[in-house]
């Protein structure tokens, strides 16, 4: 999964990142590995957190919100805006300016393709068991959130008392936080450093 979300970050960044001025050619394959890495580890900060209501609502396609209006994203954002003024010393504008732009254009593709019952190679199971370490292998995640879909969530707020499946996600996204940390090649770091060298 994250060699794919990081094909959908290389799409959306030809004109974002490799066709911007702004942003240095010797930076570009850095910049779009920090992209992802702050999707996923705000995905799974969010699961880690509990929110994975939330999660699966932006996931599944069903918040009813503009993509980039919705927190889980502008939070997302605001940490890769973080990691460019940090890392790559960017202005204060152009990091903004290509956060708003990038990360609401990479999940909306991400979404998209998840939804498209035509499109095989993003899954909900598939994003949630990368991002948790497959804590949820054997969980019909679809249908789950398709009965959220299909009126149990009788006050709109994502919740259908879900507890144990978001201790199930937030447990397993704690753990692949820990092991994306740790500097034995796997997880999100290990992909990043095996791709950008």
């Amino acid at each position: 999964m994250l060699e794919q979300l990081m094909q959908l970050v290389r799409e959306q960044a030809q004109d974002t990142v490799v066709n911007n001025p702004a942003v240095p050619n010797e930076n570009n394959d850095a910049v779009i590995g920090a992209a992802t890495e702050s999707i996923t580890s705000g995905l799974q900060q969010e699961l880690a957190n509990g929110n994975a209501a939330g999660v699966l609502s932006l996931l599944g396609g069903h918040s009813g919100d503009n993509v980039a209006t919705n927190p889980l994203v502008s939070n997302i954002s605001n940490n890769f805006v973080g990691t460019l003024l940090e890392k790559f010393n960017l202005d204060k504008g152009v990091a903004q300016q290509l956060a708003a732009s990038l990360i609401p254009g990479v999940l909306g593709s991400l979404i998209n393709k998840t939804n498209d019952p035509a499109n095989s190679s993003f899954s909900l199971d598939g994003i949630l068991g990368s991002l948790t370490g497959s804590s949820t292998q054997g969980i019909n995640l679809q249908g789950i959130l398709g009965k959220l879909k299909g009126g149990l969530d009788q006050d709109g707020d994502g919740d259908v008392d879900f507890n144990d499946l978001k201790g199930l996600l937030s447990n397993g996204a704690r753990q692949q936080q820990g092991n994306n940390t740790n500097n034995d090649g796997g997880g999100i770091g290990g992909l990043l450093k095996g791709l950008l060298g």
